[in-house]
């Protein structure tokens, strides 16, 4: 059972379609990763900041998988809906992102 606050029931089933467009977008990135690393295209290795892409996405992933997608690992409040447009694969909100910089 959600929250008892005005406007719960759309926020959630907002959450659950932008669960389910993430998952779909993370989906097709891993595997553009993961075939780029295995073809080893233009001679170049899998970079670094490629390999912590895949595990921000394979992260993310998991965290729809338990219901925990949208919510910030450091605050626990809500991500923005346009922030997980722009970076499904966020962990934080924009004022826990900030923090950390």
């Amino acid at each position: 059972m959600g929250p008892e606050w005005p406007g719960w029931p759309q926020w959630e089933t907002n959450m659950e379609l932008l669960a389910r467009e993430a998952q779909e977008a993370l989906r097709q990135r891993s595997h553009r990763l993961r075939a780029r690393a295995s073809l080893g295209v233009g001679g170049l290795s899998f970079t670094q900041a490629e390999a912590q892409e895949l595990r921000d996405i394979e992260e993310a992933l998991t965290r729809i998988a338990h219901g925990e997608f949208g919510r910030c690992a450091r605050c626990g409040g809500a991500i923005g809906r346009h922030r997980l447009r722009a970076v499904p694969e966020a962990r934080h909100c924009l004022t826990c992102a900030a923090l950390a910089r």
